[in-house]
């Protein structure tokens, strides 16, 4: 399992440096050693799936993106908990990427949803707060300036 775990921190590294091209196999490597030792259902699995979702987001790839951060949040909310603030953090990502498919609805229920579970766990001034408050705001903006 090292070797998965250096293959996904490696990925992530490459990810900062924006070489998306090079870090996209190796999430990829490191998902198939992860499944094959630990199962698909494994916490490894849902960083891994959501980290590869975030690289798809950052390359407009949303439709590649999405169900990746279903699958993340599946996994999260069977190990975690539908409450868990990590479940959170994959909801915000996932309302993102809705949001930007044009899935308003979808996108609103779910930001609204991890800004509850960020509000419940946090500080009003925590950053995962904030952030996933200004998600839910530059949505709410896109979607009136659309309809």
């Amino acid at each position: 399992m090292d070797v998965a775990a250096d293959l996904a921190a490696l990925a992530a590294i490459l990810d900062g440096q924006r070489k998306y091209d090079e870090s996209e196999p190796l999430y990829h490597r490191a998902l198939t050693i992860f499944e094959e030792a630990y199962g698909p259902e494994h916490y490894e699995m849902a960083i891994n799936l959501n980290n590869l979702a975030a690289l798809k987001h950052a390359k407009r790839n949303f439709a590649e993106a999405l169900p990746l951060y279903q699958r993340a949040l599946a996994i999260k909310e069977k190990l975690l908990g539908p409450e868990h603030p990590d479940v959170a953090t994959t909801l915000n990502n996932l309302a993102v990427v809705l949001s930007a498919m044009g899935r308003c609805e979808e996108a609103a229920e779910l930001y609204s949803r991890a800004l509850g579970i960020y509000e419940k766990t946090f500080e009003p001034t925590h950053p995962k707060v904030a952030g996933c408050r200004r998600n839910f705001e530059r949505y709410r903006r896109s979607s009136s300036n659309r309809g």
